[in-house]
């Protein structure tokens, strides 16, 4: 297996005044996957970002991106990562395309007036290109960051609430970059707010919460293993007691015995064969039911639970 595009280990970042923004962080991401890493505000999302990116200092721990460690070789990975910051800075005054382009000499790379151009035209802003960016509207003017970000050609690019602020148009616009930017072979790291950007966009996930990683893993693989099924079978004749045969699942009756009801799954990805299973215990025991209503959950309600067993643990 190839080298990974970054690895951290132990990292560890103390504020002055004791707060513990991140606290001993293991993560490493592969090449050419779009990671998701959520978590509530202050959980340490933009301190992580920032310390691959060398806008701040970690305490302890190692970063290694492209094999380099980026403790003493900072200058020669950063140029090969790209960061959309979450805040709107930038000079509001140039035009978009000097602010791009200035973005890609500040690494370095030789003008390319076409490249930023293709670059401009992804992001639909080719027709914007003279328009000062105060001028622009909020979703236009974070497109200028990803084109600023993108000006580069990073290998490994950080989207930090890449859609915050934005309507629901645009974000989706939003994710048929984030799509595009993968299929070119860029390696993303995504913070979001918005669970279902993880759910639709994603390869693997992280949780972090108060500093702490608390989970990585495959996106269908923690839906599978955290996730819960919901299953309500509408009866044909109201039952006053379960048959014996289904006293091994979680079920029971509801609404007066017209509806039964199963949850369960957590944990073992069961889910589904059980609710299958559970049907054919109803017509082996001669029970009809004129419908069925089956649901998993969803990856907001896993980061949900986990978020309130940390809090629990705390």
């Amino acid at each position: 297996m190839s080298e990974p595009i970054l690895d951290i280990a132990g990292l560890t970042k103390v504020y002055p005044g004791g707060l513990k923004a991140l606290d001993n962080v293991d993560l490493t991401i592969r090449k050419g996957e779009i990671f998701a890493l959520l978590g509530p505000n202050g959980a340490g999302k933009t301190t992580l970002i920032g310390a691959v990116c060398g806008l701040v200092r970690p305490s302890s721990g190692t970063i290694r991106a492209f094999g380099h460690d980026m403790g003493r070789e900072w200058r020669s990975a950063r140029r090969r990562i790209g960061l959309v910051p979450q805040e709107l800075a930038t000079d509001m005054f140039e035009p978009v395309m000097r602010a791009v382009s200035y973005s890609r000499g500040l690494f370095g790379l030789a003008p390319d007036p076409a490249r930023i151009e293709e670059i401009l035209r992804s992001l639909s802003l080719w027709d914007k290109r003279d328009e000062r960016i105060m001028a622009l509207s909020g979703g236009m003017k974070r497109r200028v960051l990803i084109a600023k970000a993108l000006a580069h050609e990073p290998d490994l690019l950080f989207l930090d609430e890449p859609t915050a602020g934005v309507d629901v148009e645009l974000r989706k616009g939003m994710w048929r970059i984030v799509d595009e930017m993968r299929d070119r072979g860029t390696t993303i790291i995504l913070t979001t707010h918005y669970i279902e950007e993880a759910e639709l966009m994603a390869d693997r996930v992280g949780v972090i919460a108060k500093g702490r990683l608390l989970m990585v893993d495959e996106k269908d693989a923690m839906m599978a293993r955290l996730g819960r099924t919901e299953a309500h079978i509408t009866l044909a004749r109201p039952l006053d007691a379960l048959p014996p045969s289904l006293a091994q699942y979680p079920v029971e009756l509801e609404e007066g015995g017209t509806s039964l009801c199963y949850r369960g799954g957590d944990g073992t990805g069961r889910g589904k064969a059980e609710v299958a299973e559970i049907t054919k215990a109803l017509i082996a025991a001669g029970i009809d039911y004129t419908g069925i209503d089956v649901r998993e959950s969803s990856l907001e309600e896993i980061f949900v639970s986990l978020l309130g067993e940390e809090e629990r643990a705390a």
